[in-house]
């Protein structure tokens, strides 16, 4: 089997985005970081990551709207849904999809390293 440690991570706040590529760096994850909703579609190759953390509301463009195309495209790459605008429609929403975790932010590191550790055993991957 081939162990991949990658984790993409879609957020459309930079700063965030580099907080949360230097949190997963630590803990020994390769992190492909994207800025956009296209910027995922252009460069992500699905079969490279094992997970997937990915903001909700990405500008104009949804989060779940992505989650909906990639299971769409026959993707089952486990999601990690995370947002500073909660409702209880939205969590419904990540439900429906078969999240790994819904996290709020500002979350604890911890929260986000235990998702991300859930979804590698989830998908057979070797810590």
């Amino acid at each position: 089997m081939t162990v991949r440690k990658l984790v993409y991570v879609v957020d459309d706040d930079a700063s965030f985005l580099r907080a949360i590529q230097r949190l997963l760096n630590e803990h020994g994850y390769a992190v492909g970081v994207f800025h956009s909703v296209e910027d995922f579609n252009d460069h992500a190759v699905l079969d490279d990551a094992f997970c997937l953390v990915l903001d909700i509301h990405l500008g104009d463009r949804s989060g779940i709207d992505l989650s909906r195309q990639l299971s769409k495209r026959g993707s089952s790459l486990p999601t990690i849904f995370i947002t500073a605008n909660d409702s209880e429609s939205t969590r419904k929403a990540t439900r429906e999809l078969g999240c790994v975790a819904y996290l709020q932010k500002p979350f604890p590191a911890k929260l986000l390293i235990d998702a991300v550790e859930s979804s590698a055993a989830q998908s057979g991957q070797i810590q």
